[in-house]
């Protein structure tokens, strides 16, 4: 055992220096600050419901009814205790405060893979710094996107088990690869796990076409057996997971659209190319790699006290906070930050172009290519409509943008791989010092150019500067006010892209003479590693700092208060004893926002994957004016408003909401999805029922009659368990306003399961007998149950395949 500490002495001081830099970076995190994060507090207020219920019976209900009047809770929280990947994210989450966690993680992936690649220790340790520091990699954190970044700090795992499987490792290999691929996929960002799905094919396409030409066949199909092994292992593990985001994809608004209309032509399946290019890359923008602050920085970026656009506006009376929204000058809708990658890696990353021998070059070249041009959406159509349109499941994520990721994954790791090349093999390059210049005039060319001319390729204007200088204009009476306003913006954001230029040099200079150095013996492969390291994290700490530093913290008392304390609007609904009713909160964006989701059930919310058929009914009956008759079906018994000088809220209750279940005199059946919709725009909810003709078999008119002096009460409440009981002289209709979902729903009365079915688009309903009788509805999806077995058989066989994996490694001599 002392032998085995002494021999791997150097690793563990490398992980002691990672968490050193970890408690420095966020010191408030380990002072018990919690993040000030939107999506976070949005999340919160979604699973609210969930966690009441969890805390309550010590299990989270599948079905949540707080927002979008109900939905799955599989995209929101749900536990997957069978799963081994969910033990393990907690040891992960849990051995140091958010968001130290997530970096370790990024530091602690990316040094075994630059091992992995027989990159020297310390230099490994310096390329997970340039990784884990890389800008988007914090914004992720600052914005919220915890599962994302979690799910990007398991790239370099995922890769190392397939290089080792590639190199002949293949049982070593094959038990990395399946345990980090089933925590990448645990994690649950199925998004950026499919970008490094597309790189891996690169991988994979390039390897097949060398062993083809080495004649070693034979051999790669071995590699790709096993890792097909561990691949499937993974997947298995997540069994649950998977099954039930697939099964739920098809109903949302990722799936198959259910209208088709004159407007949609034939039934969409995904996102429109609209709403997944909306987050597109600017082609000019991705000069932000090398030059942070070229277009601004991030929407909420301000312009500081001495600059032109502060002292004009000042000189009118308005203050520097004035300018938020006004420095970022591209054309994304909003956006965190900039993608900086760093301009001391992006030189080493060039230079790693020209002197790094191994293949591997080849595969993060053409998958970093791929992945810029696919972040720039709707601005390089050529190649993004044909994966759009052609790639499968391509066309089920939006924010193309994301595609970043491979990008940033991967421009580190060839930089340090090129630093590695040159201290091994420095003396037998050709031409070492004319490739360094190259590299040099290259990157610090384009850093010098924008130093000096930054206005030869850019306008620093943004896409609305016209209307915004006629809308000032108009406002102020001040014409020449708001065209000097305009002047001094362009001047400030060309200064903003002059100064971060000049930084970028500077890096650029020093890290090349550091570089130079070292090829002419003048500097030591220690020095020159500690050397570049500082570059490196000075350079992206620095720019990591202005979107994630010490005031993204508070004190978690003043979070809880800020977001979560109940206004005077909500103690008043909040004092109805009937808690089972629904809300429209009009003082919010009410389909963009969950927040009234923490305390009662919401009509609206938030959620980038909400119900297909819900979705619909929003764009129907709520875009142009809200439908009141859609209001009662979804039982909204409270809208709040705010006065006309949004100043304070008040209540409108509305006593005509149909309630939690009722009976109707008359079914009429509709012969399509349009029909149905077009029905719903105006009718009486309480007295007529439309159905699809679809459930037709499913209804016995014959014994189908009036609800006289019948009635049903909803007597126990919980999100996926509910329990009416009626009273009824004959078999009636019963409406039940509860969101339509028929993958997993089952209903019986007394015991005895009866068919559900679907009601005036959105709604369930059931034909009950007459008598007096007791009706559940109880969610029980058999892709999470039979999911969670399958989950467990595969964590048991990872556990053996992993203590085996070792014992062999160890056996053979070959770990350390």
């Amino acid at each position: 055992m002392k032998n085995w500490f002494n021999r791997n002495a150097t690793h563990f001081a490398i992980i002691g220096i990672f968490i050193v830099i970890c408690l420095i970076y966020f010191a408030p995190a380990w002072q018990g600050k919690v993040l000030l994060q939107s999506d976070v507090t949005q999340a919160q207020a979604m699973q609210k419901e969930i966690m009441d219920f969890r805390e309550k019976d010590g299990k989270g209900p599948l079905w949540t009814n707080s927002m979008f009047g109900g939905m799955p809770s599989y995209q929101i929280w749900v536990s997957y205790p069978k799963n081994i990947g969910t033990h393990i994210m907690a040891g992960l989450k849990g051995a140091l405060p958010y968001p130290m966690d997530v970096v370790l993680l990024y530091l602690l992936g990316a040094y075994l893979l630059l091992n992995v690649l027989k990159v020297r220790p310390w230099l490994a340790a310096v390329g997970a710094i340039a990784f884990a520091f890389t800008s988007y990699n914090f914004i992720y954190i600052e914005a919220g996107h915890a599962n994302k970044a979690y799910a990007i700090a398991l790239f370099a795992p995922v890769v190392a088990g397939i290089l080792l499987c590639l190199r002949g490792k293949n049982l070593l290999g094959a038990a990395i690869l399946a345990l980090s691929l089933a925590l990448e996929i645990r994690f649950n960002h199925i998004q950026v796990t499919y970008y490094l799905f597309i790189a891996l094919l690169i991988l994979v396409g390039i390897e097949l076409y060398h062993a083809v030409k080495e004649k070693k066949t034979a051999t790669f199909l071995k590699s790709i057996g096993f890792m097909a092994v561990a691949s499937l292992l993974a997947l298995a593990i997540n069994a649950g997971l998977l099954w039930t985001t697939y099964e739920y994809s098809k109903e949302s608004i990722r799936g198959k659209s259910n209208i088709t209309s004159e407007t949609k032509g034939s039934a969409q399946q995904g996102v429109s190319k609209e709403y997944a290019y909306q987050w597109s890359q600017g082609v000019g923008e991705s000069i932000t790699f090398l030059i942070p602050g070229a277009y601004g920085g991030g929407s909420q970026s301000k312009f500081d006290e001495n600059s032109n656009t502060v002292k004009l506006l000042s000189s009118q009376g308005f203050g520097a906070d004035q300018t938020a929204g006004l420095v970022y000058w591209g054309d994304k809708p909003m956006t965190s930050g900039p993608w900086y990658f760093g301009a001391a890696v992006l030189f080493l990353f060039v230079l790693g172009l020209f002197v790094v021998q191994s293949r591997i070059k080849w595969w993060i070249l053409s998958a970093t290519l791929l992945s810029i041009v696919l972040s720039w959406g709707r601005h390089f159509t050529l190649v993004s409509d044909l994966f759009f349109d052609y790639f499968p499941l391509y066309n089920k994520f939006r924010a193309v943008e994301s595609t970043l990721v491979v990008a940033s994954f991967l421009i580190p790791i060839l930089a340090i791989i090129a630093v590695d090349e040159i201290i091994k093999n420095g003396k037998v390059i050709e031409k070492l010092d004319k490739k360094i210049i190259y590299s040099l005039a290259i990157v610090g060319g384009i850093s010098l150019i924008i130093w000096v001319l930054p206005d030869l390729f850019f306008s620093f204007q943004a896409p609305n500067h016209q209307q915004l200088i006629q809308s000032i204009s108009q406002q102020t009476q001040n014409n020449s006010f708001a065209q000097s306003l305009g002047n001094a913006l362009v001047q400030d954001r060309a200064g903003l892209a002059r100064s971060d230029a000049f930084r970028s040099l500077l890096f650029v200079l020093l890290t090349a003479g550091v570089v130079w150095l070292l090829a002419k013996n003048k500097l030591n492969a220690k020095a020159a590693t500690i050397a570049v390291g500082v570059l490196i994290l000075v350079d992206l700490w620095g720019v990591d700092n202005r979107y994630l530093n010490k005031d993204s913290f508070v004190e978690k008392e003043r979070l809880e208060q800020s977001f979560f304390k109940p206004r005077e609007v909500d103690n008043l609904i909040l004092m109805d004893k009937d808690k089972e009713y629904r809300v429209l909160d009009l003082t919010v964006e009410p389909f963009n926002n969950a927040s009234p989701s923490y305390f009662y059930k919401n009509v609206g919310g938030y959620h980038a994957a909400k119900l297909m058929r819900y979705q619909e009914l929003l764009e129907r009956q709520f875009s142009k004016s809200i439908n009141e008759d859609v209001l009662d079906m979804l039982n909204t018994r409270y809208v709040i408003t705010n006065n006309r000088e949004g100043t304070s809220q008040s209540i409108q209750r509305r006593d005509k909401a149909a309630g939690n279940a009722w009976f109707v005199d008359r079914v009429t059946f509709v012969k399509s999805n349009e029909e149905e919709m077009n029905a719903i725009d105006s009718f009486d909810p309480k007295k007529e029922a439309f159905i699809h003709q679809e459930f037709k078999g499913k209804i016995d008119e014959k014994r189908l009659g009036r609800p006289t002096n019948a009635s049903i009460a909803l007597t126990d409440y919980r999100p996926d368990h509910l329990v009416y009981e009626y009273t009824a002289p004959n078999d009636v209709m019963a409406v039940f306003s509860e969101i339509w979902y028929d993958k997993g729903w089952k209903a019986f009365v007394d015991g005895q399961e009866i068919p559900i079915l679907r009601a005036d688009y959105v709604l369930r309903a059931a034909q009950l007998p007459g008598g007096n009788h007791k009706v559940e509805f109880k969610f029980e999806p058999q892709s999470y149950y039979m999911g969670e077995n399958i989950s467990l058989i595969a964590s048991i066989i990872l556990v053996l395949g992993l203590a085996f994996a070792i014992w062999k490694d160890k056996k053979q001599g070959v770990g350390s």
